[in-house]
């Protein structure tokens, strides 16, 4: 029989955010869970009683390419085949408040989301979509408010009130500067942006979610679980601070905040993350800002699989990575949730990927069994115990955190952009001296790589796009235009809510360049700090 030789170190096993693992867990682990019903504080096991025995999550698939009228129809495509709510990616010029005809759009348009760059586009893009039965996602954050401007105008273009509209911008700029840099403006004023649109609103847009506080972009930084976790609820500590200090009262805006988070391939660490969260922030929103209404302790949050975790090579085993990770985001409890089409980390995905990237939701809803009871996973020794654990090490994180400042403070230091740098140098050498296993990538690799079909965004987008502008200018009634985009002016000078002017410009056809470019004299631009 073969002795271990006690001269080889054993392989120390440990979690995707360096969490020891042991060899098996027992029931000398007391979870804190244990005694907690689904729907009741602090919310570990669900936020709903019932949770998918009652209704499904949303099945939210984020597209958006080319012109406003491509979009339309792959909106339609997905809802015909089941999606049950919108949600549209913008491209980078949209992003970052630049008309498709400015020289920094050279290049740009319609690429890596769809260009929208006056009412006109907004409404091309809803038409036949009646936007009083739909609810719709903006992942958009330094221009969220002039976006989710421009849909409440084309709302009323079909006579929906703004009260009707359903959706989410996602609004997060803290992130921004942290992971993901599609900023313009520098922190406060983005702030100032951000907290006028929620004010806005909590009084006429009530069922609208103004923000999405976002871990998903920090976590395909490169940051682990626990960082994901800790830097999120760091950030929505400092919007709500940012609402409370203008006299806004807590139960008023906190049940319409709402969460983003990645989920990775690491499914018993992923499912015990979102079960901390929920347990963090609603001790957070109870003890710290003594919330009475159970809604504003609830963290409500969609997920989409990681684009990160996804590889060029042998693209077909997206599709498993995908599955893996939507089944730990539903065990986790998401109320919404995206996922990856297997071409995209070649492409935008084509139709047939897309289809296959709903369907995998549409399995795991209706044929896995995973839904016919809440929190399945509750009472596992193992999840429990990562629960515990994450919720210890993130709370360390955010003491660390407030000592600082808050997550303004730790921004301008460098904080979170160093420690995210840190796991993901980590990160790649494993992958690089294979002890982290890439399949397909690292190990288990293909001679020769088959070839497979992509989307291609047509250049001519842009040239359509920028006759459109012209048409536009020369036909709107600039008088009008320029009077509401002064008004608008004169307000960012001042401290009134900027929504309502914002709203104004957007309905004397201002464009989304134009509107940004007014803000940029009055706020300036963000530059950040170099490190290294």
């Amino acid at each position: 029989m073969a002795k271990t030789n006690p001269a080889i170190p054993k392989k120390k096993i440990k979690t995707d955010s360096n969490i020891p693992v042991k060899n098996y867990y027992d029931s000398t682990v007391k979870p804190k869970s244990k005694n907690e019903e689904p729907g009741k504080y602090p919310f570990t096991r669900a936020i709903h009683p019932g949770m998918y025995r009652d209704r499904l999550w949303t099945m939210r698939q984020y597209t958006g390419f080319g012109t406003a009228a491509q979009t339309n129809q792959r909106f339609k495509y997905l809802l015909e085949r089941g999606q049950t709510g919108l949600s549209m990616a913008f491209d980078l010029p949209t992003q970052i408040g630049y008309d498709a005809d400015d020289p920094h759009a050279e290049g740009e348009v319609g690429k890596v989301g769809v260009s929208i760059t006056s009412l006109k586009d907004m409404m091309t893009c809803f038409d036949g979509i009646p936007l009083d039965k739909v609810s719709t996602s903006m992942t958009i954050n330094a221009t969220a408010s002039t976006l989710l401007s421009l849909y409440i105008a084309a709302g009323e273009s079909q006579g929906v009130k703004s009260e009707q509209l359903r959706g989410t911008t996602q609004n997060d700029v803290l992130k921004e500067y942290i992971a993901r840099n599609t900023y313009i403006y520098p922190p406060r004023p983005s702030m100032r942006l951000i907290g006028d649109m929620i004010e806005y609103c909590s009084k006429k847009v009530p069922q609208w979610y103004p923000v999405s506080i976002s871990g998903y972009h920090m976590r395909e930084a490169g940051c682990n679980a626990v960082q994901e976790v800790a830097f999120t609820l760091a950030n929505a500590i400092e919007y709500i601070e940012t609402c409370v200090d203008r006299g806004l009262k807590i139960d008023d805006f906190a049940p319409r905040l709402s969460f983003f988070f990645c989920c990775t391939s690491e499914f018993l660490e992923e499912v015990a993350k979102f079960r901390a969260a929920r347990r963090i922030y609603a001790r957070i929103v109870k003890d710290r800002f003594h919330a009475k209404d159970k809604k504003s302790m609830q963290l409500k949050f969609h997920v989409q699989t990681s684009g990160e975790s996804l590889t060029a090579q042998q693209p077909d085993n997206n599709i498993v990575r995908v599955a893996v990770q939507s089944m730990a985001a539903v065990l986790g409890g998401c109320q919404s949730l995206h996922t990856n089409s297997k071409d995209e980390a070649l492409a935008l995905p084509t139709e047939a990927s897309v289809k296959i990237a709903l369907r995998t939701q549409q399995i795991v809803g209706h044929e896995s069994g995973i839904t016919k009871t809440v929190d399945p996973l509750a009472g596992s020794y193992y999840v429990e115990s990562l629960t515990d654990k994450i919720e210890e090490e993130a709370n360390k994180y955010l003491k660390r955190i407030d000592r600082m400042g808050g997550s303004l403070a730790g921004i301008e230091k460098g904080f979170f952009q160093s420690e995210i740098r840190q796991n993901a140098y980590r990160l790649k050498k494993e992958i690089d001296s294979n002890e982290r296993v890439i399949v397909g990538v690292n190990k288990f690799m293909d001679s020769v790589e088959e070839k497979q079909e992509i989307m291609k965004i047509d250049g001519s987008i842009q040239v359509k796009q920028v006759q459109n502008l012209k048409e536009l200018r020369s036909t709107r009634d600039n008088k009008k235009t320029e009077a509401a985009l002064s008004k608008m002016k004169s307000a960012a000078e001042k401290e009134e809510n900027l929504m309502p002017f914002i709203l104004e410009s957007v309905r004397s056809y201002a464009t989304l360049g134009e509107i940004s470019n007014t803000f940029r004299e009055v706020f300036g631009m963000y530059q950040p700090k170099e490190s290294f």
